[in-house]
């Protein structure tokens, strides 16, 4: 049985050139070419919902997949309505570090900031301080 999965426009989830870059680079250190980036929620406070990223190669078939300058992205059913409209980014900030940093601009009441002195501005994730993600992901859930 042969099936497609969802597909949706890039206005879902955005990521800057120098997200796609980092991220494809990380697939080429750990070969893992073939796998995807996935974002979804880690969970939610009272500061709104915290994103995770993590590559995967496990697709399932109701995930939605976005394609685009080499990378794949991928979203559970679950978090999709949360994760539309997501900006990604990769930041290299000397005070707070080098990382990937989710906001939403549909979200009311900030986000997460692991690793960065508890700004409330979005999502960042990376070797901010005391928090360092290993293993080609990345999670906001501490």
């Amino acid at each position: 049985m042969e099936f497609t999965l969802p597909k949706v426009s890039e206005e879902v989830v955005s990521i800057t050139p120098e997200a796609t870059k980092a991220v494809l680079d990380i697939m080429t250190e750990k070969k893992l070419e073939s796998h995807a980036l996935r974002i979804y929620v880690a969970g939610s406070s009272c500061s709104g919902v915290q994103y995770g990223m993590a590559i995967d190669d496990n697709i399932n078939d109701t995930d939605t997949q976005i394609e685009g300058e080499g990378l794949k992205i991928v979203v559970d059913h679950q978090s999709l309505e949360y994760v539309r409209g997501v900006n990604v980014e990769f930041v290299n900030d000397p005070n707070h570090g080098t990382g990937f940093v989710i906001t939403n601009p549909n979200q009311v009441g900030g986000g997460c900031n692991c690793g960065s002195g508890g700004q409330s501005d979005g999502c960042g994730c990376g070797s901010g301080e005391g928090h360092n993600h290993g293993g080609g992901g990345c999670s906001c859930g501490h």
